[in-house]
């Protein structure tokens, strides 16, 4: 029968024989202290008390986020937010793991390194449109120097970029001025047409207008006339004729004005005599009109023949309308 202590020592030695490797994992083993293999993922075994695990490489894609101040060619101060995706070269995994050991300070010297080497080259607005720039220097560098150490560089990331309180401040004054000076000058314009095109329409009523007027007092004169000429054959002289139209015309205002419903309008005197009035008022006008007429046409003949020739004087030739 076998001793219990000899079955439990061997149940001991093989689980510290027995070992298992994560997916995407690589294991180093030492024996008496020297490399002696690189195990992969899965069951993996190993010589109890002889060989030992040195350490676990992770072969997976790890990001580092490297936070650092420096300035501008234009004396600015930012804060950069850089991102470096790398990972473990799984046929190096023997120089990551002897060669390098905090490759997470290696890499942030070396981006500290790079970047305050490109960013004081530029000015802060260069900086925001050149950030994709300074990321592939970044990467150029990196590359160069951990591939040595059985590191790639997937990937460099400037994910953020952080000026100064009052430079972000003094950049939205400048942004907002900006605006409001484009958009002042857009209203402007806006305004300079809106002016222009009520001018012109302005111009284009009044000119429609004028000539709606002179049309108007065309045919007005045109119906005088023919009115005139009515009256005429009926045996009304023109005097009394212009007499009757104007009354007319003043009745018809008045009709006029009457039908509207609002109306302020108030004419004075308004009473059933100041048709008459005016009507006899003008007849006399015209009377009177013409008697001073005729009186000075009579005066002017009665010069003209007390008239005395000189003696030197030549005849003169006879003037038609008048006799010697």
């Amino acid at each position: 029968m076998i001793p219990i202590y000899f079955i439990i020592a061997i149940v001991v030695l093989i689980a510290l024989s027995l070992f298992t490797v994560k997916q995407q994992t690589a294991v180093i083993i030492e024996r008496f202290g020297k490399f002696q293999s690189i195990r992969q993922s899965g069951l993996q075994f190993k010589i109890p008390l002889i060989d030992r695990v040195a350490g676990r490489l992770n072969l997976r894609i790890q990001q580092l986020d490297v936070i650092i101040e420096t300035k501008t060619k234009d004396n600015v101060f930012v804060k950069m937010k850089v991102s470096v995706q790398f990972k473990v070269v799984q046929e190096r995994v023997y120089e990551a793991f002897y060669k390098l050991e905090y490759p997470h300070d290696q890499i942030t010297s070396y981006v500290f390194d790079v970047v305050r080497a490109e960013v004081p080259k530029l000015k802060l607005d260069d900086v925001f449109e050149r950030k994709d720039d300074i990321a592939i220097a970044v990467k150029r560098e990196l590359n160069d120097a951990m591939v040595t150490y059985g590191y790639d560089i997937i990937n460099t990331l400037i994910t953020d970029i952080d000026p100064d309180i009052q430079v972000k401040h003094a950049m939205n004054r400048i942004n907002a001025a900006d605006r409001e000076k484009t958009a002042a000058e857009y209203e402007g314009e806006a305004e300079r047409i809106r002016i222009v095109a009520k001018a012109r329409a302005e111009a284009e009523s009044k000119r429609l207008q004028g000539q709606g007027i002179a049309d108007q007092r065309r045919e007005i004169a045109r119906g005088l006339v023919e009115s005139v000429d009515v009256l005429n054959t009926v045996g009304i002289n023109s005097q009394e004729a212009s007499a009757l139209i104007v009354v007319t015309q003043h009745y018809d205002t008045l009709q006029s004005i009457g039908a509207e419903n609002n109306s302020n309008l108030i004419l004075l005197p308004n009473s059933p005599q100041a048709g008459s009035d005016m009507l006899n008022n003008m007849v006399a006008s015209f009377t009177a009109s013409n008697q001073v007429g005729e009186a000075m046409k009579k005066a002017s003949d009665k010069s003209n023949k007390g008239y005395q020739k000189p003696k030197n004087d030549p005849p003169a030739e006879p003037m038609s309308g008048y006799e010697d």
